[in-house]
Parts: C-alpha cells; structure tokens; sequence
C-alpha cells in the first residue's frame, strides 16, 4: 500500500505516482497538487480482484446486487460534480506541477544560505503539495507572527507526530522516543506554494523572510 496523498503528479525514476506500489491511495482534498472543490480521493491498481474488492467496499460492501451487502464496506463515492471539477483540472496538472517545481527551486536557490531547506533526491520528481523549510524551534513562533503582519502566511504540517496523537499512545517507541520526529515537528514551517505564484510575491516572500531572520538572528 503506498501513500500518495501529497504527492500526485510526481515521479520516481519516471514512473509516475501511483503506478509503483501495489495498491495506491490519493487526496483530492483542496490544498493538494490535484484538489476538487470539497473532499475527495482515489486509489490506483491494476490488481482486477483488488480493484473489485475496492469497488464493493467503496458503495456499503455492495455484490452483485446493489441491495446485496457481501461484506462491511463505507460510503465512498466521489460526488460527480467533484468529478467533473477534477476531469478538468487533470487536464492541467502537468503544467501545475512544472510551475510548483519552479517556484520550488527558485525558493531554494534565494534561501539556502539562511534556512534548511527541502532536498529532493535524484531520480525524483516532487509535486510540491507544501515547501517546508526548518527554523529554530523556539523562533517558530515569533517568525510566523513576523511574516503574517506582512501578509505572509505560513502553515505548520504537521505540529504533532503520529507517535504523540493519543489513538497511539499505547503502541511502543524506541527506548528514547522518536528524536528527529519530535525535533522537525517543532522546526517545520510551510511557505506559500501553488502554481498561480508570480515572480513579485515569490520575491516578497523570500526578502520577507530573509529580513526577519536576520532580524532574529
């Protein structure tokens, strides 16, 4: 099972996301590369008794009868207007990426010297669902606050690792915690990314930055 829910539209060896795993599940929630206009998802196969085991699981555990009930399954149609949003927005998908790969890179090149930023391995091709850089943790805050008064958001994905939601506090750890899980749920901080970002507020964004870090330091 392979998780693509950030990461639609990108690549590992030119194979694209979700022709790699078995079985693979994807978000069209609104903030992904690929969003409709509400909640949303797919999962790809090409296992035909997984695929007709999906299906039934996804309309109530449904046979061949849709009155006939084979197993517990959910109610998991996509609305057909979400649909018909995403069949439209498929359609320009490759050139989004391209452009979030762009802006991405641009991000990278102007903050380097200042912040940690996102490194992606070779033979791989990124959506750029978010661009993530790390900062101090115990500047997180006040760096935040700074950006936002100049219009800047900035998003935290995600301040909690999965080992600290309480639906897992039982399971085991290793005897001293998951370290770089907790260290990079305090630095991590999203800054804006979509493929509609011009040249000006990408550059706003990044002098923005830089000020206020040099301001910090």
């Amino acid at each position: 099972m392979s998780d693509a829910a950030q990461s639609f539209g990108g690549a590992y060896q030119e194979r694209k996301i979700g022709t790699i795993g078995h079985v693979t599940a994807t978000s069209f929630f609104p903030s992904k590369p690929l969003g409709c206009y509400g909640d949303g998802g797919a999962i790809f196969t090409d296992d035909d008794e997984m695929a007709a085991l999906l299906k039934s699981l996804r309309v109530h555990g449904q046979g061949h009868d849709k009155y006939d009930n084979v197993r517990i399954g959910l109610n998991a149609r996509l609305d057909t207007m979400q649909a018909a949003v995403l069949i439209e927005k498929l359609k320009i998908l490759d050139d989004e990426i391209k452009a979030r790969n762009e802006i991405a890179a641009r991000y990278s090149s102007a903050l380097a010297d200042y912040v940690p930023v996102p490194y992606v391995a070779p033979e791989n091709y990124s959506a750029w669902a978010q661009y993530t850089i790390r900062v101090p943790a115990q500047k997180r805050a006040s760096l935040s606050a700074a950006l936002k008064e100049q219009g800047i958001p900035t998003m935290i994905y995600y301040p909690k690792p999965l080992h600290r939601q309480t639906a897992y506090r039982d399971f085991p750890v290793a005897g001293n915690g998951l370290p770089v899980s907790e260290r990079l749920a305090d630095e991590v901080l999203s800054l804006p990314m979509h493929p509609y970002l011009d040249m000006s507020s990408q550059d706003r964004i990044i002098t923005t930055l830089i000020s206020v870090m040099k301001a910090m330091a």
